[in-house]
């Protein structure tokens, strides 16, 4: 009888046995938060060496920094994209692509070393306890100092942003008045959709900044909003857009195209093919498409515009873009850092793996050669701009090459007849912005009451007056002659001046509105539209 009754329990212990085993097991590898549980535990030469220069080193300052620059050097010997995220930027890093950030919902600039609020977006943190267009912030929770020429850009954000629900008190100087204002920050939507208006009859813009969470909803709300206002046809502007997550750029590709195409694949030593094809029925298959590239179009901008290009979809206008056909994958770190590490490459739906090379190239020399472009003359003249790469042939017989970017169907060069000294410092310098702000706030009472862009356009025609005004702003506060400036680019800084002005009351789609009517590359998608 005994016997019987262990052959019954005897199984039944085993397995409870087992699965506490499991559990214990699975908490251990939780609580490593690393591979070590499963392997031996011993250490590295390269861990080795660095353990020993943090315990026994002469100097403690450099033993500090060393696991960052092992790291940073062990990184460029793989590719230009693969790089290490130290854990005070982490966060920063990854609200540019979550599509928000916790803070007081202002934008701002430092002129003068003083945070001057430039705009105050609606309905936020900000708005709602009071501050305004103009306010000069001069210190923060009594101790924290806004003002003075060692102020940066980081000190300012980290002054400013921080958890949804927590308070700063801010002391504001408003017309000369000392007030003190106390902000509870909120999560601020950062929108990628920079503008998306009806440009010409039946024709719609729509220009992206990148590929973060949102997009592809974002991208959806405006262009159903586009089409009820009548749209056939649509510009796509990815110009200046660096791309993001891939997934926002396959989803927005699957608009356009018929049900069941390929968009892209990726692929890797260690990550097995995987592709992306359009699923369901878009929103815009059959209406007319022009996509705007650049050489600073890159990653998911160059997955959109190469896929589009390779099943006859859309006409491709501008330059030829970055070329990153790399995928990276963010790995956490226990110290709460992160490794972002390319894991494959991608490829358009034709097999094009449009990566520029970087092999013997230090990342320094990989960074620059966008400006060996402008040397060599490619984006100023279309015979130059042909990319060497291998050939394809799409579907409609046109030919289209890997190897190096996104080659444009239709060339549009850069604008050299802006290329004065004094205009170029005058730009480096932001001076313009500065002085469209305090334009704004000496004439307020004139331009609230503009309410359109064309009634900007119409009422704010920047002339001889705003001009002789710039010339002497320059020259006083960045020793810039703007007397020696071609007649071409005073019309250019004329016309940008208002579009800035556009800027100030419309926000970026205002701005687009007004500096697109100017744009070379704009006019060439509204011809080939047509």
């Amino acid at each position: 009888m005994a016997n019987k009754k262990l052959q019954v329990w005897l199984p039944l212990l085993f397995a409870v046995l087992v699965i506490i085993g499991m559990i214990i097991g699975f908490q251990l590898h939780d609580k490593t938060n690393s591979a070590i549980f499963m392997g031996s535990g011993k250490k590295n030469t390269i861990q080795e060496v660095v353990d020993l220069i943090k315990e026994r080193y002469v100097d403690s300052d450099k033993a500090d920094s060393i696991s960052q620059m092992v790291i940073d050097n062990l990184l460029a010997h793989l590719d230009p994209h693969s790089v290490y995220i130290p854990s005070k930027y982490l966060k920063d890093v990854n609200d540019e692509l979550q599509g928000n950030f916790q803070g007081i919902g202002v934008e701002y600039q430092l002129i003068n070393d003083t945070v001057n609020v430039m705009n105050v977006i609606k309905d936020g943190p900000g708005e709602k306890a009071g501050l305004q267009v103009g306010d000069m912030l001069l210190k923060a929770n009594d101790t924290t100092a806004l003002t003075g020429k060692q102020i940066v850009g980081d000190d300012i954000r980290k002054t400013l942003r921080g958890a949804a629900g927590s308070t700063v008190k801010i002391a504001v100087l408003r017309n000369g008045k000392l007030l003190n204002i106390t902000v509870t920050r909120g999560t601020i939507p950062v929108p990628t959709v920079d503008a998306a208006y009806i440009i010409a009859p039946e024709t719609g813009y729509l220009k992206l900044n990148k590929f973060g969470d949102r997009t592809y909803e974002e991208f959806m709300q405006n262009l159903e909003r586009l089409q009820k206002l009548g749209m056939k046809k649509l510009i796509l502007d990815l110009r200046g857009n660096g791309g993001g997550l891939v997934n926002e750029a396959t989803a927005i590709a699957d608009e356009f195209l018929d049900e069941d195409k390929l968009i892209v694949y990726t692929e890797g030593s260690q990550s097995p093919r995987t592709d992306y094809k359009s699923r369901k029925e878009g929103l815009f298959e059959k209406g007319q498409l022009a996509v705007l590239i650049d050489e600073t179009s890159a990653s998911a901008s160059e997955i959109l515009s190469g896929a589009l290009q390779d099943w006859d979809r859309a006409t491709i206008i501008g330059r030829r873009s970055f070329g990153k056909g790399l995928v990276q994958q963010q790995f956490q770190l226990s110290d709460g850092s992160a490794v972002r590490l390319t894991i494959a490459h991608y490829y358009t739906p034709l097999g094009r793996n449009i990566q520029k090379p970087y092999d013997n190239k230090s990342k320094q020399d990989y960074d620059d050669e966008l400006m060996k472009r402008f040397h060599d003359g490619e984006l100023t003249r279309k015979d130059t701009s042909i990319n060497r790469g291998k050939a394809y042939k799409t579907p409609a017989g046109h030919i289209v090459y890997g190897g190096g970017g996104i080659t444009p169907d239709v060339f549009v060069p850069i604008d050299t007849t802006k290329s004065s000294i004094a205009y170029t410092r005058f730009y480096f310098r932001n001076t313009l912005n500065a002085f469209v702000y305090h334009y704004y706030l000496d004439n307020r009472g004139r331009f609230q009451k503009i309410t359109t862009t064309e009634q900007l356009e119409q009422q704010f025609i920047p002339g001889e007056a705003e001009w002789q005004a710039i010339k002497t702003i320059a020259m006083q506060r960045d020793a810039i002659n703007l007397a020696e400036v071609t007649p071409t680019e005073k019309t250019e800084i004329l016309h940008r001046m208002q579009a800035l002005m556009a800027r100030q009351l419309f926000r970026t789609e205002g701005y687009y509105e007004v500096e697109n009517k100017e744009d070379n590359t704009v006019k060439k998608a509204l011809e080939t539209l047509k």
